[in-house]
């Protein structure tokens, strides 16, 4: 049979599969058997007595099989992969400890003041838990918990309230540890390094646009951010800037000592003499007086400029989010410090919240417990679905599919910029229907190879893209994609998560509509990539 009639059997049946209600995972596995069949054994389908006569059933262990089952045995053998479960896990126990409602009222003390400060709050709330766990769902629920009930009772526009819960909540498909990006580089065998490096403009990009459209929109309609009632002996204005900058101080201290030891141990050890790559970021002799004269102008500003009696109720007003930074400098500063790998960061990420949830006293068999169950059946879902998808991918690859489409749509004779904009089209098409897991497995294998087809000269409006970094930047665009599927109607899976923990009189529709404006900032943002794609590189030289 024919490729062109295999793809279009095969986009008819994933969309009658999934139509019914059939789970992404067994409809993929399902349609993979079918393309092998129709491609190498037909007669399967008009004469199911010759089982045994052909390619696929008189030799099950060798051929296309042979060759689907190492691509799913090696996917899923990828030590890589191991990290996955790990920032589930952790973002479990962020989510059933204290840490985050505590990170919640700290963030509030310094903005409750501010016109919008509530929904400001909750979108720097998102980034920092995004930058914690990469983890989507958990962090919409979380915020709906602990954000939405707050501005409601504030009177806050509903519409403001829910688009930026969920629009800022969704951040973790962006912001690293992105498991979207994890996926991507398994699938692609791009470094996961350098993905994380090159979305880190992209996506603190997309959360300033959320922030700055937060700020504007309750400036020009205050009714929609009503500012609360002052509490008496509230420090306000100057006062609390101060407060704030001696909180500030008090972390500087803290974080240089600790590069400061860093370096010091390596140069002391004779480390940095024998190490001849760059494992040792920031760990040179070179840095230690730098890093020796930012503890000591902490201390100056402490004890004699701001005071220590200022200083102390900064730190009061401040400590909560001590622990979520803490959190983040472990797992991105074991990364980007040449310590670990990205797996061994998770372990030591899921390690740091536990310990930290020990300190605080909220440690218990029943937490641990709650957040592995959770882990258990997120990652679960997470394999099926990437055993089915990858099943598919392979089979259809196997099948000829992905020369097929390249030559159709390269044969197209749509401008460089046209072939991008229909990709994109079809990826935010399929991410209104679909689970980003079986996106990035059926479609990516199937667009990049094009994409790095394409005239490198002809990929953007502004600036020219190196051509090591294609896979890169298109890897930071389809994760933008991701984030307005999060959005997208009619299964835009944020809205269901924020209706799980929404007062009754929000319905699905009140949701959706609220959505409406962030949708659009996403797209801008989605916009700036395409229109300008050496953004990813500024990290990455």
């Amino acid at each position: 049979m024919d490729i062109g009639t295999i793809s279009l059997v095969l986009m008819l049946g994933l969309i009658l599969l999934l139509a019914i209600g059939m789970p992404l995972g067994f409809a993929s596995a399902i349609l993979s058997v079918l393309v092998l069949v129709m491609k190498f054994e037909p007669t399967l389908l008009t004469a199911p007595w010759t089982f045994g006569d052909g390619i696929l059933t008189g030799r099950p262990g060798s051929g296309p099989l042979n060759i689907l089952a190492q691509r799913i045995y090696g996917l899923l053998t990828d030590y890589v992969l191991i990290s996955i479960p790990l920032f589930i896990f952790m973002a479990a126990l962020l989510e059933r400890s204290g840490i985050a409602k505590d990170m919640y009222s700290s963030l509030n003390v310094w903005l409750n003041r501010t016109r919008g400060g509530i929904a400001i709050v909750t979108s720097i709330m998102a980034v920092i838990m995004a930058a914690m766990s990469g983890i989507i769902g958990g962090e919409v629920v979380l915020l709906g918990l602990i954000a939405l009930p707050q501005m409601l009772r504030l009177g806050y526009n509903q519409n403001l309230a829910i688009g930026t819960i969920c629009a800022s909540g969704s951040l973790g498909t962006m912001i690293p540890p992105s498991i979207v990006l994890i996926i991507y580089g398994l699938i692609t065998e791009t470094s996961i390094k350098a993905l994380f490096t090159a979305s880190f403009i992209p996506g603190f990009m997309l959360a300033s646009f959320i922030i700055i459209y937060i700020i504007i929109r309750t400036q020009m309609r205050p009714e929609d951010a009503p500012l609360p009632e002052p509490i008496e002996g509230e420090p306000e204005g100057f006062e609390k800037f101060k407060l704030f900058a001696g909180f500030l101080c008090i972390l500087l201290a803290g974080f240089a000592s600790v590069l400061f030891l860093r370096a010091l141990f390596f140069e002391l050890s004779g480390q940095n003499a024998t190490n001849t790559g760059d494992a040792y970021a920031y760990g040179t002799a070179e840095w230690l007086p730098r890093f020796g004269g930012a503890v000591v102008f902490a201390f100056v500003m402490m004890f004699f400029v701001l005071g220590r009696a200022r200083t102390a109720l900064g730190w009061q007003m401040g400590k909560g989010l001590v622990a979520p930074i803490v959190v983040i400098g472990v797992v991105m500063g074991s990364i980007y410090g040449g310590i670990t790998g990205i797996t061994e960061a998770a372990g030591m990420g899921a390690l740091a919240v536990l310990v930290i949830a020990i300190f605080r006293g909220e440690a218990s068999f029943d937490l641990v417990w709650d957040s592995l169950m959770r882990t258990l059946k997120s990652t679960g879902t997470i394999i099926w679905v990437t055993i089915g998808a990858t099943a598919l991918a392979g089979a259809y690859t196997i099948a000829g599919g992905p020369t097929y489409v390249a030559d159709f749509i390269v044969g197209s004779e749509l401008p460089t910029m046209g072939i991008i904009l229909m990709m994109m089209v079809i990826l935010l098409f399929m991410g209104a229907f679909m689970d980003w897991v079986g996106i990035v497995l059926l479609i990516i294998p199937v667009f990049l190879p094009i994409v790095q087809r394409l005239p490198i000269e002809e990929i953007g409006l502004i600036g020219q893209l190196e051509p090591r970094y294609v896979a890169i930047w298109f890897g930071v665009v389809f994760c933008m994609n991701m984030q307005v599927s999060f959005l997208s109607p009619p299964f835009g899976p944020a809205a269901f998560y924020l209706k799980s923990v929404a007062p009754p009189h929000i319905s699905l529709t009140d949701i959706f509509k609220g959505f409406l404006p962030f949708i659009g900032i996403q797209l801008l943002a989605l916009s700036v990539l395409l229109i300008w794609p050496p953004i990813v590189e500024i990290l990455l030289k």
